[in-house]
């Protein structure tokens, strides 16, 4: 260390002497402390010590070099220092690993000799005994397999001793087919070799066991047919059934399937044409003949799956009874194809198409023509007006087509649509893939999709029924109006009594819904989804056409409260047809919505178990009507569908329908009515002044406070409860609203009519309370309304409000915005309902 510092020491003595000294003049004393040059720091860190020394120009640089050396000195003393101390620790461990590398040596030398003198022989005998364990089990296998070979070939040998034996004089079939049955359990690799070959055969049966085997399968099975078919001319059900059995056993299956199925099918078709030769001609007359024809010919083939289907799974395997099916139908597709082309010579069913397509609904098209239009509207049948003419034009036109003959006929072929779908619902049951789960969807099997009854169901009954129903809708709406007859003895006057019951409607409505509950059930009934696809959006259409379009001409051109002289009202009858239509619309809407929410068992809430038991009992019905895939949902999207639709047009005109009511007879009464309630009211009056008044006129001071509201009830009774009286409910609350909105309007204009200091403060008090017994009469039995006149109530209300109350209410307002009150007023309105009153 002294050396290193000497070394440093000379360095910086010569390079000191070296270089040249500053000028004292221009130096600052040796006590004052030069700052670090940049240049310095630089070159130190870049050059090291001797750098910064050489590069060095004063005397404080180089002590400040010399620190730097001296720390860096003590870290390296430091750093030398800790290396020897560990030195010393990995000496000490390198030590430690020689001797156990000398004992592992050793250790490694001794396991080598005890595995060269003693486990080498132990190996070698255990790889000899391994390979001698594996030829054994190879050989063991070998004699086994050679042992099944020689089993099998022994057995294959006494089955066909057995065949032949079975096949000579005992004439024992079953146990031929038995023998022939354990033979085809044999491999045939093995029944065709050459050791079979060489060791079955003998002089009794030369030939090779396959060819002996195969020999007897043809002539057993053509015995069996002969058997099979003798014991079904003889109707012997014990022998078809021993023989049916024995087809499998001998690997004829597909003959014993299709023999068995000629003979299922001779059944059926002799229950067809028995069937038919019993209607004879009178009983063919009746409306349900094919209908139960077809019934029978499904419950004979029904019943032959269910009482044959377990024997034939039995003998012949799962799933082998569709094979039988597939037979069935065939012959089905015949016999119900003979039924539904005799259903349709006798019922003329193409000449009834024709005369429906044909028919040109006179009525309908001449009552929406624009000539019709006018004060008498279309005539009804049986009117006075027309005599026996229209009479005659209407026996004319039943005569071509008689509605009740073309019901009969929707009828019955709904009858045998329905008969066609609980067929179809048991098939798909019977054809269900095996293994699939209980409740998975029922699926139409191709045996009947693909099926030419499946055809003729369709063209024969479906689309006929679709025209049918199409004619007997229209025809039944136009039949309605021509048969309408409008409640009798209905008045505007309540000093009459109405003997009808209400709602009074007009008659076409109960007809016609009638006929659509009717039409849409049948349809239902059908369970066929091309029926309800058609027929449903059918009734929607037609019901917005012709029967919504009928009553619209009615309110328009016969009904309309039109003023037969100017400025004066609408004739009392007129105005009640008006009513009467309106409330035709409103029940309307209510049928269809029973009648869907009927059909989908969701009638609202339900209260108790027996409403409960009834909707879902309602709903099950439908899903069991249509049980293929998603179809139930499917129909109860087209009956809501239909609901929604007719609702929206029935809605409108319903809107419109009021609306002309109001404005044609509500509004011009309500205005004298307004008018003698107001005509002596004077809100500027004081309290005395008004008693003065009425002491002069001799009156009660109560009465004339109580005159205001009593002539508004008094007139507003005898305009609204005579309408009331000939409306529903639901009508007549439209009719309401409208009127309070109107009103509210113009109650609302005469208060702020006042603004501005118009009124005592005695007269805004009598104001509020006159008008809140206008809004109580308005609203008498239907508070609902009482919400339209929430601005007038509220301008009153804050015109009585005292100035402390008025200031209490705007602080908390201003403290809590929209907490104090529920205004219905703005800001500004509220400032102005303050004016008033007369300061």
């Amino acid at each position: 260390m002294s050396a290193l510092s000497n070394g440093v020491a000379t360095t910086a003595s010569s390079s000191s002497s070296s270089m040249p000294m500053p000028k004292l003049a221009t130096t600052k004393s040796s006590s004052t402390t030069t700052p670090p040059n940049p240049a310095l720091t630089m070159a130190t860190a870049k050059d090291g010590p001797a750098g910064a020394l050489r590069d060095a120009s004063s005397a404080a640089e180089i002590r400040a070099t010399l620190a730097g050396l001296h720390t860096r000195e003590s870290a390296l003393s430091s750093r030398l220092t800790a290396l020897v101390a560990a030195q010393q620790d990995i000496s000490r461990s390198l030590a430690r690993l020689d001797n156990l590398r000398a004992g592992l040596g050793a250790q490694v030398i001794a396991t080598r000799g005890i595995s060269n003198s003693m486990l080498a022989g132990a190996s070698e005998t255990a790889a000899h005994l391994s390979s001698r364990v594996r030829t054994l089990d190879l050989e063991k296998q070998r004699v086994e397999d050679t042992l099944r070979v020689v089993e099998q070939v022994a057995e294959l040998k006494a089955c066909v001793a057995g065949v032949v034996g079975s096949m000579g004089a005992p004439q024992d079939w079953e146990a031929a087919a038995g023998y022939i049955a354990r033979a085809a359990k044999v491999p045939e690799d093995i029944a065709r070799g050459g050791f079979a070959a060489a060791v079955v055969p003998t002089v009794e049966v030369p030939d090779p066991p396959w060819v002996t085997l195969e020999t007897s399968k043809e002539s057993l099975c053509g015995l069996f047919l002969r058997e099979f078919e003798r014991a079904a001319a003889e109707s012997d059900w014990a022998r078809v059934t021993r023989f049916f059995k024995l087809f499998p056993l001998i690997g004829r299956g597909d003959v014993g399937l299709d023999v068995y199925g000629l003979y299922v099918c001779q059944g059926v078709a002799g229950t067809a044409r028995a069937v038919l030769k019993e209607g004879g001609g009178q009983g063919k007359k009746d409306g349900l003949f094919y209908a139960n024809a077809l019934t029978r010919l499904f419950k004979h083939i029904a019943d032959i799956v269910d009482g044959h289907g377990s024997l034939v799974e039995r003998y012949y395997g799962a799933g082998k009874m569709i094979k039988v099916i597939e037979r069935l139908q065939v012959e089905a597709d015949v016999q119900g194809g003979i039924i539904l082309d005799s259903w349709t010579d006798e019922r003329a069913v193409t000449r009834r198409l024709t005369d429906v397509k044909s028919y040109p609904f006179s009525f309908l098209v001449q009552s929406f023509l624009p000539q019709s239009r006018g004060y008498g509207g279309t005539p009804r049948v049986n009117s006075p007006a027309q005599g026996n003419q229209v009479n005659e034009t209407r026996n004319s036109e039943d005569e071509g087509v008689n509605l009740k003959e073309v019901d009969g006929l929707i009828t019955e072929i709904a009858a045998i649509l329905g008969q066609w779908f609980f067929y179809s619902r048991f098939l798909a049951a019977k054809c269900k893939d095996i293994g699939s789960p209980e409740d998975a969807p029922l699926r139409i099997p191709d045996v009947l999709t693909d099926s030419n009854l499946s055809k003729k169901v369709s063209s024969k009954l479906v689309e006929p029924y679709k025209v049918l129903t199409q004619f007997f809708i229209r025809r039944s709406v136009e039949k309605a109006f021509q048969l309408d007859e409008s409640p009798a003895g209905l008045s505007l006057s309540m000093s009459r009594h109405i003997e009808s019951n209400p709602p009074f409607i007009i008659s076409a409505v109960d007809d016609v819904m009638y006929i659509v509950n009717t039409v849409i059930f049948k349809s239902i009934s059908t369970s066929q989804r091309a029926v309800v696809d058609h027929v449903i959006p059918l009734i929607s259409t037609l019901l917005g056409n012709d029967f919504i379009g009928m009553i619209q001409r009615k309110m328009r051109d016969e009904s309309y409260p039109r003023a037969i002289v100017q400025g004066g009202f609408p004739p009392e009858d007129r105005i009640v047809a008006f009513i009467v239509l309106i409330n035709s619309l409103d029940m309307s809407n209510e049928y269809i919505s029973r009648i869907v929410t009927g059909l989908l068992g969701a009638s609202g809430q339900t209260n108790g178990s027996v409403a409960d038991a009834a909707q879902q009992q309602t709903q099950s019905s439908l899903k069991e009507a249509f049980p293929f895939k998603n179809d139930a949902k499917d129909v109860a999207t087209r009956l809501n569908n239909l609901n929604t639709s007719f609702s929206s047009r029935t809605t409108e005109l319903l809107n419109e329908g009021i609306s002309v009511l109001f404005e044609r007879v509500i509004k011009p009464r309500l205005r004298p009515v307004l008018t003698d309630t107001f005509r002596d009211a004077d809100y500027t009056l004081t309290e005395d002044e008004l008693a003065e008044i009425a002491a002069q006129n001799e009156e009660d001071e109560d009465d004339v406070l109580e005159q205001v509201p009593r002539r508004f009830e008094h007139g507003w009774d005898a305009l609204m409860k005579p309408v009331a009286r000939l409306m529903t409910p639901r009508t007549f609350s439209m009719v309401l609203d409208r009127t309070a909105r109107y009103l509210a309007g113009v109650l609302e204009k005469r208060v702020w009519s006042y603004a501005g200091g118009r009124t005592s403060p005695y007269g805004a008090v009598r104001m509020e309370r006159d008008f809140n017994g206008i809004v109580g009469a308005i609203t008498k039995g239907n508070y609902s309304v009482r919400e339209l006149f929430a601005k007038t109530t509220q301008i009153l209300m804050v015109a009585n409000m005292e100035e402390d109350e008025w200031d209490e209410l705007v602080a908390a307002e201003e403290e809590d915005p929209g907490g104090a009150m529920l205004w219905v007023l703005t800001e500004d309105e509220r400032r102005k309902a303050r004016t008033m009153v007369k300061a």
